[in-house]
């Protein structure tokens, strides 16, 4: 059976946006997935994702950010703020447990969604699965890392733009993305989750290498946390033994 498709508008005085999502009925445990940055919920990760939750009868939610994939919205207006309002609306048409699966940029929405969630005292996140988390990207792997040339554009010109590995196009960095991400910053105080968390990263990660990743660990100091490093791994994590230890990784926290 295909998951139901649907759109939720977001956002009002004249910055509405329609957000696609791909529902599958099912089951608790439900399993919700937030993307990368300039990723789609149709991804080979998404997708293995859907397929888990189709075999095992659980209930799967998808969706893209605005900007991103099939949903409306420009990509140059995304801020993180942003991007996590969305994924608040979409998490609250969910019902029962969840299991947040959160890959790069999603990593860092995963735990601001559960966050916010915590503080309007809704723990209906079971868990967190965070595949190479790009936590505080905006501050540590963007603007810490820019060039004084870089630095120059963004602040003058209001963006970056930098060649990227998985597209033709260049990844465009806009000065309010930068600016925004810092009202999320995590790191240099403990992160509370209050569930278990599950982290999956490449060693041969250079987007978000695996420093990065144990940085988020020596932050999460009062809830289990699993660490896997797949040493051949790169930033994708998609090969299929990569997502044979996602699947693997879900169904123990299931």
């Amino acid at each position: 059976m295909q998951p139901e498709s649907g759109t939720l508008p977001i956002g009002g005085h004249g910055d509405t946006r329609d957000i696609a999502i791909l529902r599958r009925s099912g089951a608790a445990p439900g399993l919700f997935w937030l993307g990368g940055f300039r990723s789609d919920m149709v991804g080979s990760k998404a997708q293995a994702l859907d397929a888990l939750g189709a075999k095992q009868g659980l209930a799967v939610t998808r969706f893209d950010y605005s900007g991103h994939g099939a949903s409306g919205g420009a990509f140059l207006d995304g801020t993180i703020s942003r991007w996590l309002e969305e994924a608040l609306a979409v998490f609250e048409t969910t019902t029962g447990p969840q299991i947040v699966v959160g890959s790069s940029m999603g990593g860092w929405l995963a735990l601001l969604l559960n966050k916010a969630l915590r503080e309007r005292h809704v723990s209906r996140v079971k868990a967190l699965v965070l595949i190479a988390p790009a936590v505080d990207m905006t501050k540590d792997l963007m603007r810490d890392t820019f060039s004084d040339a870089e630095l120059l554009d963004l602040w003058e010109k209001g963006r970056v733009e930098q060649p990227s590995d998985y597209s033709p196009e260049p990844y465009v960095l806009t000065r309010t993305l930068i600016q925004d991400g810092d009202n999320h910053l995590l790191f240099g105080s403990p992160i509370r989750t209050h569930c278990p968390v599950a982290i999956l990263q490449g060693g041969k990660d250079t987007d978000v290498p695996p420093a990065h990743a144990l940085k988020l660990v020596s932050h999460l100091v009062s809830d289990p946390v699993t660490f896997t490093l797949i040493p051949d791994g790169d930033h994708r994590l998609s090969r299929d033994p990569d997502l044979d230890l996602l699947r693997q990784t879900i169904l123990r926290l299931v």
